[in-house]
């Protein structure tokens, strides 16, 4: 509990909100749609998770191990296809580099592809595991929202991250 604590503050004196954002993606990612005002479930992850499967028109979900969540996004959005490939958005609690790599590899990842990655801050190992992914440099956006965290793989996209506030 104490880690969270501390890792919340230093994650508030770090982020900053959608004006403190240079890339227009992102700056409309956020304004667009993490900004929006609609709540569509209680939990921040999958609260982001519904929005971003909206705002990113996404039809090609895959989600590890998460049979809960599965039946939320299948309940409101039914068009949705689970664990068709290249996946557009992946929801996951833990990758690490070479799962990554694994899946850019297989072609389960395309251009425009989402990873969302909930519970970066949870504890020691899963932010080790997040700074680590991002610094990979293949992946070109890096999202940290506390509550998760989001990777996007864009190839006319210069490396950057951002620590935003949501």
């Amino acid at each position: 509990m104490f880690f969270k604590l501390f890792s919340y503050v230093k994650f508030l004196f770090k982020s900053t909100n959608a004006h403190g954002v240079h890339s227009p993606f992102v700056f409309q990612y956020v304004t667009q749609c993490l900004y929006v005002r609609k709540r569509c479930h209680r939990d921040k992850s999958i609260n982001i998770l519904l929005k971003s499967i909206a705002y990113f028109k996404a039809n090609n979900i895959h989600l590890t191990h998460n049979a809960p969540v599965q039946k939320i996004v299948g309940h409101v959005f039914p068009n949705v296809h689970f664990d068709t490939e290249p996946s557009d958005i992946i929801y996951t609690d833990l990758l690490d580099t070479a799962r990554f790599e694994e899946l850019l590899s297989k072609g389960k990842l395309h251009n425009d592809s989402m990873v969302l990655m909930e519970g970066i801050h949870q504890n020691e190992k899963k932010i080790e595991a997040w700074k680590t992914l991002i610094a990979s440099p293949k992946i070109t956006v890096s999202i940290d929202m506390f509550h998760c965290g989001a990777i996007f793989i864009r190839k006319e996209q210069v490396k950057e991250h951002f620590t935003i506030r949501i």
